[in-house]
């Protein structure tokens, strides 16, 4: 069978390693979910999630296409238990509550179309 990047099949579950789980696709197929990629948020052992001989639903992330391994992901049909940047809203730097914003860029922009004028004609010369 064909497998192409995005795609969502059916699997057996043939080995489980510290790193993740061995995912027969057919029976010449056969592809990896990293511990990564099983759900959202942290996992600490493989064996909380999956056991072998589970039949797993999985979408294809990625096809090396030399050595043919194939990168498996269940926590892409999975929905987001939160939106990976809500907690970062009280951080400073983001710019949220300093007030800053773009407001020091429009500031700077004029100076620096000047200073790309002038460098623009020393490269004309």
């Amino acid at each position: 069978m064909c497998y192409k990047i995005g795609d969502i099949v059916e699997g057996k579950v043939t080995g489980i390693q510290k790193y993740g789980a061995f995912v027969a696709l057919d029976d010449h197929t056969q592809g990896l979910i990293h511990i990564s990629e099983l759900k959202h948020g942290y996992v600490k052992n493989v064996y909380d999630i999956l056991a072998i001989h589970d039949t797993v639903r999985v979408m294809i992330m990625d096809i090396d296409e030399y050595s043919k391994k194939i990168s498996l992901s269940m926590r892409a049909l999975q929905p987001a238990t939160s939106h990976p940047f809500a907690q970062r809203k009280n951080i400073k730097r983001y710019g949220r509550r300093s007030g800053i914003g773009f407001k020091s860029i429009a500031e700077r922009l004029e100076d620096w179309r000047k200073e790309a004028m002038v460098f623009f004609e020393r490269k004309r010369k």
